[in-house]
């Protein structure tokens, strides 16, 4: 079995597993999904649509759409939840084989720190050991909520596409 074969994103993507909330944009190239472990109720997941383990290995039509889309999504959670900052990172292993890239796009406010140690990558850590379940019901909300902002910005971005495309 390859590592496509046997790939959750990939799993996710093509509704072989329940995805909670849906799926939030899907482009050419790339989709938008909450993501399925315990960073809280507004954490995002932005991947391919094509299983790639490196960043280096996207096509150049997919790196051309991921910054303007990265940048999209970003600014629609800013808008829904006000957090004070966004991370953005890059995961590719499970365990220690590399594995569909996706962007964890996760919300973080100056308040955590009642709750968490240490900010960014730890805090991840963190929520990951307390391994608290999110609301499916809260998860469901917040992606039709985010779907609304991003609809807009989906049919910008197509427009834009086309144009890179037709000039290309």
């Amino acid at each position: 079995m390859t590592n496509a074969e046997a790939c959750l994103a990939c799993d996710l993507s093509a509704g072989k597993h329940p995805l909670p909330g849906g799926t939030l944009h899907r482009g050419e190239h790339w989709t938008v999904e909450h993501c399925i472990g315990p960073l809280r109720v507004g954490t995002l997941i932005v991947k391919p649509l094509r299983h790639v383990t490196r960043f280096a290995d996207l096509t150049p039509e997919e790196v051309a759409d991921f910054g303007p889309l990265l940048h999209a999504v970003t600014r629609a959670l800013g808008e829904e939840l006000g957090p004070d900052q966004t991370y953005i990172c890059e995961w590719s292993h499970s365990g220690w084989v590399a594995g569909h890239i996706h962007f964890v796009v996760q919300p973080a406010w100056n308040r955590d720190r009642e709750r968490f140690e240490h900010p960014g990558p730890f805090t991840q850590v963190e929520m990951f050991r307390a391994a608290v379940p999110l609301d499916e019901a809260e998860v469901a909300a917040f992606c039709e909520r985010m779907r609304r902002r991003l609809s807009p910005v989906a049919e910008a971005l197509q427009r834009q596409i086309g144009r890179a495309n037709a000039d290309a």
